[in-house]
């Protein structure tokens, strides 16, 4: 891999990094990433998302037609390098909409479709939600249940969702239902777009052990949608959903972002205590520091490889699924590190002077499931990679 920038890349670079020092509202200071923190945040992050929209970098490889910057993957990855190297917030505030909605109705949306629903993703003028996985379908999706028949030139929907992320924010979901039950579980499937405020829709916020709320569970009782809000044809919403949980597997800035709480882990090690001595002197703390420090460094490594097959027209397959899987496993070991090395006060969501602002590893231990579940449960990305990478027979 040769990533020798040229002259016009390194401008932008510059470019990037002008704007940061202008834009950036999170700037020369240490901030809560919780659900609570961005609330209270809301006008500086809305003016932070304007100042993206008006670079035309949010959505910065969307077409241009529709509001998005049109650019090319080696100045995404200088943008989201520089952002997270600076501690900016994301890169547009409709996190489900840029992520998986937008590449998704790029692909699959009609006209319509796109003109109605880009812009509003890209201004941060709407949010969504993704109702995929059920009390009986999560790690196997294509087992869903939650139904919708068609009536004239409406569908109606009955069924629950489970574990929606960011539900009680969202003005819109995208919605995986099965629509044919005697076909192929992975061909009787459609994809919905469904207003949160629908007749008929229930959305109950699930507590999770932070005291957060940021999931849902959702209730379908004959809830009825346009046909015109149909994803793509009947049939094809497995498609839909591989479109958009592909466009989720980008680690660069994600990296960047362990980067960095690696290095404020160093700090906790440097002003904390064990044994009368300070943290970061003791071996096994400077083990676990070594060996999330490799591990980071494996997966960027992994990340410039795809980028790679990605400048050269090849698709991104199942090899996402080891730095997913490393992901989920240094996060829960960051947080058990960073509350091991608080001592007893990691056991305290408010304490002492010395714990990180906001009860940072706290929250990040007690967290966890949002990352090592969400997108695929571990055990899901061991199989990918037993089958798919290393060739190894589905049944044993």
């Amino acid at each position: 891999m040769n990533f020798t920038f040229s002259p016009e890349e390194e401008r932008f670079r510059s470019e990037v990094r002008v704007f940061l020092a202008e834009k950036n509202p999170n700037r020369g200071e240490k901030i809560g990433s919780d659900i609570e923190s961005s609330l209270a945040r809301l006008p500086q992050l809305l003016a932070w998302n304007q100042a993206l929209y008006d670079k035309h970098w949010v959505g910065f490889n969307w077409p241009q037609r529709y509001g998005g910057g049109g650019g090319g993957l080696i100045e995404q990855m200088i943008l989201k390098e520089e952002c997270a190297k600076d501690h900016a917030p994301i890169l547009g505030l409709s996190y489900m909409g840029l992520a998986w909605v937008g590449p998704g109705l790029i692909k699959y949306g009609t006209e319509e479709q796109k003109q109605r629903f880009i812009p509003p993703i890209l201004k941060a003028e709407e949010h969504w939600c993704t109702g995929y996985s059920e009390p009986g379908a999560g790690s196997d999706l294509a087992s869903l249940q939650c139904k919708a028949e068609r009536d004239g030139d409406h569908y109606v929907i009955n069924g629950q969702k489970i574990w929606t992320s960011l539900a009680s924010w969202a003005q819109w979901m995208i919605l995986l239902v099965r629509t044919d039950l005697s076909a192929p579980k992975h061909l009787g499937m459609s994809c919905l777009l469904v207003p949160m405020d629908a007749e008929g829709m229930e959305v109950r916020p699930i507590k999770v052990m932070s005291g957060e709320t940021p999931f849902a569970e959702i209730f379908f009782n004959d809830v009825r949608v346009p046909i015109e809000n149909r994803l793509g044809e009947e049939g094809q919403g497995w498609d839909v959903t591989k479109t958009a949980l592909a466009n989720e597997r980008s680690s660069i800035a994600e990296v960047t972002a362990l980067q960095h709480n690696l290095e404020d882990l160093k700090d906790l090690a440097r002003r904390c205590r064990i044994g009368g001595r300070a943290a970061i002197e003791d071996s096994s703390v400077r083990s676990r520091l070594a060996k999330l420090d490799c591990t980071i460094e494996a997966m960027r490594l992994s990340g410039l490889r795809f980028l790679t097959k990605q400048l050269r027209g090849e698709p991104i397959g199942a090899e996402t699924s080891v730095n997913k899987l490393l992901r989920a496993q240094v996060e829960v070991e960051m947080g058990r590190l960073g509350c091991d090395i608080e001592g007893s006060a990691g056991r305290l969501l408010k304490g002492p002077h010395g714990m990180d602002v906001g009860a940072k590893w706290q929250k990040h231990m007690l967290g966890w499931p949002t990352t090592v579940i969400g997108g695929g449960t571990p055990n899901i990305q061991k199989n990918v990679i037993a089958e798919r990478i290393l060739g190894l027979p589905h049944d044993v």
